[in-house]
């Protein structure tokens, strides 16, 4: 891969998300270069928790693990490519 990808992933943690958001990341550990995961108050979400993430290797697999978490309810995904 040439490029670099990083997630931002916003969760519910009191939500059934947090249970498939770490279900979807194991299955997709061989991707995951990096992971981050913050525990901080946001005004909009009561008890989030954030997630980063720098993807790495094939690129189709990292295209799968950002639609798997794009399609969880009580989560949000943000994308940067270098």
């Amino acid at each position: 891969m040439s490029e670099i990808r990083i997630l931002g992933v916003l969760v519910k943690t009191q939500s059934e998300a947090a249970l498939k958001v770490q279900e979807i990341l194991t299955k997709y550990g061989c991707s995951i270069r990096t992971r981050l995961g913050l525990h901080t108050p946001v005004p909009q979400c009561d008890s989030c928790g954030l997630i980063i993430l720098e993807l790495t290797g094939n690129m189709e697999e990292c295209i799968r693990l950002e639609n798997e978490l794009w399609a969880l309810d009580g989560v949000k995904v943000q994308k940067m490519v270098f």
